[in-house]
């Protein structure tokens, strides 16, 4: 919880955001003629799979309010010259309340992570104890990131 400051009055108070996460797909070819999905279709499945997991599985203290699968699939050309291919990536946003600023770290350091938006409260006090945990937090879930990409 955060403290805030409503006419000069300090209450507890949740965060409240919005992030988006947009899920990548590739096509993939079937056997023999036959079965192969498009780009499209497999990032729909992969934006499912990861909403239902989201709704599912509990992340400590985080509340998700909503799930958005409403945004339209979009399609990038990546690659070099010789081997363009379209990937697909199936935008989901979900709105959630969090008890403190480090819980949403797992989020936000998802490779699916495109945006975040801070909906609440207007303004935050932060006390000096919480500035240190915060940071402390950043360091630890950045090395640990480091340490999987190695």
């Amino acid at each position: 919880m955060v403290k805030v400051r409503i006419n000069d009055e300090t209450v507890s108070a949740k965060l409240k955001f919005r992030i988006r996460l947009d899920f990548r797909a590739e096509e993939k070819s079937g056997r023999f003629l036959f079965g192969g999905k498009t780009s499209e279709a497999m990032a729909e499945a992969a934006r499912e799979q990861q909403m239902g997991l989201l709704k599912h599985v509990p992340l400590q203290g985080i509340s998700f309010e909503d799930f958005d699968a409403g945004m339209d699939i979009y399609l990038v050309k990546e690659g070099d010259q010789r081997r363009r291919q379209e990937v697909a990536y199936a935008p989901l946003l979900i709105t959630l309340k969090a008890d403190h600023v480090e819980d949403i770290f797992p989020l936000l350091l998802r490779p699916e992570f495109k945006k975040i938006e801070a909906l609440g409260p207007e303004s935050i006090q932060i006390e000096r104890l919480e500035l240190e945990r915060l940071l402390y937090s950043i360091c630890k879930n950045f090395q640990q990131e480091l340490k999987k990409i190695e």
